[in-house]
């Protein structure tokens, strides 16, 4: 098969190149996605990130909705296996009990979605149910990091994380209920933006009350990519709960000037969570960059209770994902969710979850307000807030203390462990604030690490103007202008 550009070319594009070289008639749809197809065969097999290609959108890239004039004209577009469905296609949410599940109909997003001009091509992998760390259960599959296979992507948008990093794609989906897009961007090298509530719909299966803690998003490779992603896909759905947040300009505009001098906070001493020596020493060196670019950067943080804020987000994952577990059980005739089909900590969050009272409910969304009082009181002072995007580096394949296939007796330990570790991504999730991750670090061992930038609701143009500012300062050149090891480009 002759593709239409060279490896090298291929993966110097960016979604919004490819869909302008598209509108001018010098690609077509189908060209891009026999290209994304053949980079997939050329990466997957070493990475296990994609489930499926959707072989006949490859051939016929309009056969679905999408609008050859859209911002994203043609561009291939991976699906976190989790989230918005596509009609008629799988959607088994890296479980085996979710094996051979259709869905019924598009959702309000992935209409979105093709109406900015993607092309949604294929499925990545994540953890069952997106409730851990890292897509690695080897009944299912293990996705590795390509950088170093050695390592995990972590989660839980781990195969579109994967994809993107390998150049196989410029852009794919993601999800985040409390890092997932930001962790797996951070240890991959690309760029996550976690929108603030109330920017893109999760209609019509979830509201931003009743879902609260999960936003959607996409990886890219550059700023740019990510704003007319946010620009074209936002917006409430008919029978929204809440006014959904406007800008008063495109996205894609405003990345265009560097923001005026900002007040940045640093920190990494979130309540009884401390990041690495290593990681704290690159931190500073982000602290020290923002400086060059002549803003106000210092040491401070939130004052509030940070064990009572994550102990709220504790419940939140349990209830909310108990009544997921307890769904799909209700939809088959099931009374308890049958232990060779569903990972055992899935299990044990669903018996300590399913009988939640309404009481600790109320007394969670308390703790949700206060910590939300909290950081708004907080972002009256500074604009936006630096951290890393972990405590602790990478872990290994086969790291299973942070895996749902874990045989931890005790949830609340469980997800005590997991906070240790994702100290500083959660608390924008029970917000509803806008978070980023750039690959603006290194780790010991070589991998990339992102660092965290936050604001106030409502402010995601500041922190993509930001990340625009540095992007022009390296040329363009995340990551060093380093290749993982794994790249479709070799």
């Amino acid at each position: 098969m002759t593709l239409a550009m060279s490896w090298d070319e291929w993966a110097a594009h960016d979604g919004v190149g490819l869909a302008g070289r598209v509108r001018r008639g010098e690609l077509t749809p189908a060209e891009l996605a026999r290209q994304a197809a053949a980079a997939i065969a050329r990466t997957n097999p070493a990475l296990s990130a994609v489930v499926e290609v959707f072989d006949d959108v490859v051939a016929d890239p309009l056969r679905d909705g999408l609008d050859a004039q859209g911002p994203l004209a043609g561009v291939p577009f991976l699906m976190k296996d989790l989230g918005p469905t596509l009609k008629g296609r799988l959607q088994e949410q890296g479980s085996l009990f979710m094996r051979g599940h259709r869905a019924a109909a598009d959702t309000f997003l992935t209409g979105r979605m093709r109406q900015a001009g993607l092309n949604l091509m294929g499925r990545t992998t994540t953890p069952e149910f997106g409730v851990c760390s890292s897509a690695e259960n080897p009944a299912v599959y293990v996705t590795r990091n390509p950088w170093n296979l050695d390592f995990t992507t972590c989660g839980s948008s781990a195969g579109s994380a994967a994809m993107v990093a390998a150049g196989a794609v410029p852009m794919a989906h993601a999800t985040d209920g409390g890092g997932s897009i930001r962790i797996p961007a951070g240890f991959n090298g690309n760029i996550g933006l976690k929108p603030s509530r109330g920017v893109f719909s999760i209609a019509p299966h979830l509201s931003d009350i009743t879902g609260l803690v999960s936003i959607q998003g996409c990886h890219s490779r550059t700023v740019r990519d990510t704003a007319v992603f946010v620009d074209a896909c936002r917006g409430g759905a008919p029978g929204e709960f809440m006014p959904y947040w406007t800008a008063p300009e495109p996205y894609a505009q405003l990345i265009g000037r560097d923001p005026p001098r900002l007040r940045i906070a640093v920190s990494h001493e979130w309540g009884d969570y401390r990041a690495t020596p290593a990681i704290v020493a690159e931190l500073e060196r982000a602290a020290r960059c923002f400086e060059g670019l002549g803003h106000q950067v210092d040491w401070a943080l939130p004052a509030l209770d940070y064990r009572a804020a994550f102990a709220a987000q504790t419940t939140c994952y349990i209830s909310n994902f108990a009544q997921v577990i307890e769904g799909h059980l209700a939809t088959r005739g099931l009374q308890r969710p049958p232990a060779e089909l569903i990972e055992p900590i899935n299990i044990r969050i669903w018996e300590a979850g399913k009988n939640l009272s309404y009481a600790e409910r109320y007394r969670m969304l308390a703790v949700f307000n206060t910590t939300a009082r909290a950081f708004g009181a907080f972002f009256e002072d500074w604009d936006l807030m630096l951290t890393p995007i972990t405590a602790l580096p990478t872990p290994p394949i086969g790291t299973t203390e942070y895996l749902t296939t874990s045989d931890n007796p005790s949830v609340l330990d469980w997800f005590g462990n997991l906070w240790r570790f994702f100290a500083y991504t959660p608390l924008a999730n029970l917000c509803g604030i806008p978070a980023i991750s750039l690959p603006m670090a290194r780790q010991d061992h070589g991998l990339p690490f992102g660092m965290q930038l936050q604001a106030a609701q409502g402010r995601d143009g500041l922190l993509l103007q930001l990340a625009a500012q540095v992007e022009r300062a390296l040329g363009g050149r995340w990551n060093d202008g380093r290749r993982p090891g794994v790249h479709v480009a070799g």
